[in-house]
């Protein structure tokens, strides 16, 4: 049998990101990795119940989230990312 190796995750997404003003308000503005700025979101999500409860893929915006989502009131887990990307510099 061949030796497993562990995965090592993508340089791209270990690098830290600069969240602009609007993404801030919701995880802070510390420079940070892109998988951590991924999980600072979902605890926000989650600790404001913002994750629909019938479509459990679409996030309801509250303001702050609506800053990142350009305005829109709710969007899917996918395009969620999508928008998070605009409002980072690298």
């Amino acid at each position: 049998m061949a030796k497993k190796t562990a995965r090592k995750p993508n340089a791209a997404f270990m690098k830290p990101v600069t969240p602009d003003d609007a993404l801030a308000a919701v995880v802070g503005s510390n420079p940070l990795p892109r998988t951590e700025l991924t999980k600072k979101l979902w605890v926000y999500i989650k600790k404001n119940n913002l994750q629909d409860a019938k479509v459990r893929t679409q996030i309801n915006a509250d303001d702050k989230l609506k800053a990142v989502f350009d305005g829109k009131m709710s969007v899917s887990m996918f395009e969620m990312t999508k928008l998070v990307s605009g409002h980072v510099t690298k």
